[in-house]
């Protein structure tokens, strides 16, 4: 059975737990099969890409948001 969340993408959240606490931010997915959210400019991570012809012929390193669990981020109102 489906789980209903209270967030939903474009939301505006509030961090209240982990390293990136009290920043605020725009939902950007919501993944609900592993209750967890991706916040706009929240738990970046630098990860390592390899190179290709199109996009990145050079490689390098990419600055990625990773999922926080939705039990870590509370819903702003009034925006």
């Amino acid at each position: 059975m489906a789980v209903k969340l209270k967030i939903k993408k474009g939301d505006t959240v509030k961090i209240i737990a982990g390293d990136d606490k009290g920043k605020t931010g725009e939902v950007l997915a919501v993944l609900p099969k592993v209750n967890k959210v991706i916040v706009k400019d929240c738990k970046v991570a630098k990860k390592t890409v390899k190179p290709d012809q199109e996009k990145n012929p050079e490689g390098g390193f990419v600055n990625k948001e990773m999922p926080i669990d939705i039990s870590n981020v509370a819903k702003v109102e009034g925006e």
